[in-house]
């Protein structure tokens, strides 16, 4: 009996084994139990007849440092969840190669590079319980009492994405800005898990999220009573990529995800575990018609984010450093 089963399951073994792996790096909201990686893993591979391996090391920035610093001898295949802020500085890397095709998507904004795929895009918004009054500008905000949970934007996209929102809507007034938000500011996480878990937990007042966020409370906990804070002047867009890197052992495999992760099937999984609009145009739930939609939005070219960046962190820092 037991030759039996050993010729039985050996073959098993072996299959498995043989299937080729794709490993994607990306960052730790994710690969969560309630982000879109695990039901994503389970549809690649029931057509790809491979191994799809997440690995995340933190929040986006987070993900770009460490590739930086691995160069060519990453052993990703994929990295996933840069957006159109850290697009320039990983293109400078030299570690992305170009997409076999530009995807066609359905952004608010036209999309021509022919490095990355956007597989979704928000807007950045404040996110606060329905029982207090919302801000409505920044400089509202500042005038306030309210506290709130911010990011870190030298690891975090949603941190760089508030010191770029700043930066594009004051100009030469962002240091005035931060300075006034300053004791406004409880804390300053590393990602934004951290910050969106003390939100949840009653620590603050309202946390850097998207407009989208409200979505998870209302579908996933039948709780209504979250909401984004709308400002008149505009709200920051953000488009998160995926790309493929050079080094890659599996490049055929790398393009099949990226075509894939633009596919019906898996857009509908980002909108409803990464609650974000999806890269192409798919049907949402009924939830997401519910939410408020900025009626202007803020966007900087990834050109003209390289210019401003730098400074824009260092204004946050002088800031939050007094």
């Amino acid at each position: 009996m037991r030759l039996v089963l050993a010729l039985i399951l050996f073959p098993l073994a072996a299959t498995a084994q043989d299937r080729p792996v794709l490993d994607v790096l990306t960052y730790d909201s994710f690969t969560t139990e309630w982000g879109p990686g695990p039901q994503l893993k389970t549809l690649f591979e029931a057509e790809c007849g491979c191994t799809l391996r997440f690995t995340a090391p933190g929040d986006a920035a987070a993900v770009l440092s460490r590739l930086k610093l691995e160069g060519a001898r990453s052993t990703a295949d994929v990295v996933l969840g840069l957006d159109t802020n850290l697009m320039a500085d990983a293109k400078d890397s030299g570690l992305f190669v170009p997409l076999a095709t530009i995807p066609d998507t359905d952004l608010p904004v036209d999309w021509t590079d022919d490095t990355f795929a956007p597989f979704d895009w928000g807007w950045f918004a404040f996110i606060h319980t329905t029982d207090i009054t919302p801000p409505t500008s920044f400089e509202d905000l500042a005038a306030s009492d309210l506290q709130v949970v911010i990011q870190d934007p030298r690891s975090s996209t949603p941190g760089l994405g508030l010191a770029m929102w700043i930066k594009a809507e004051y100009g030469p007034r962002a240091p005035e800005i931060w300075a006034a938000l300053a004791d406004n500011i409880l804390t300053v996480t590393p990602g934004w898990s951290e910050a969106y878990g003390l939100f949840t937990e009653g620590e603050a007042d309202m946390v850097l999220s998207y407009t989208t966020s409200p979505a998870y409370h209302i579908l996933a906990e039948g709780d209504d009573t979250k909401a984004a804070a709308i400002f008149p002047a505009g709200h920051y867009l953000q488009v998160e990529l995926a790309g493929k890197l050079a080094a890659t052992d599996q490049p055929d495999l790398a393009d099949r995800f990226l075509t894939f992760l633009l596919t019906p099937a898996a857009q509908e999984v980002i909108a409803t575990t990464n609650w974000m609009y999806p890269a192409r145009a798919v049907p949402l739930p009924e939830g997401f018609d519910r939410l408020p939609r900025p009626e202007k939005t803020i966007f900087l070219s990834p050109d003209d984010v390289r210019a401003q960046r730098d400074a824009a962190i260092a204004e946050w820092q002088a800031a939050l450093s007094r």
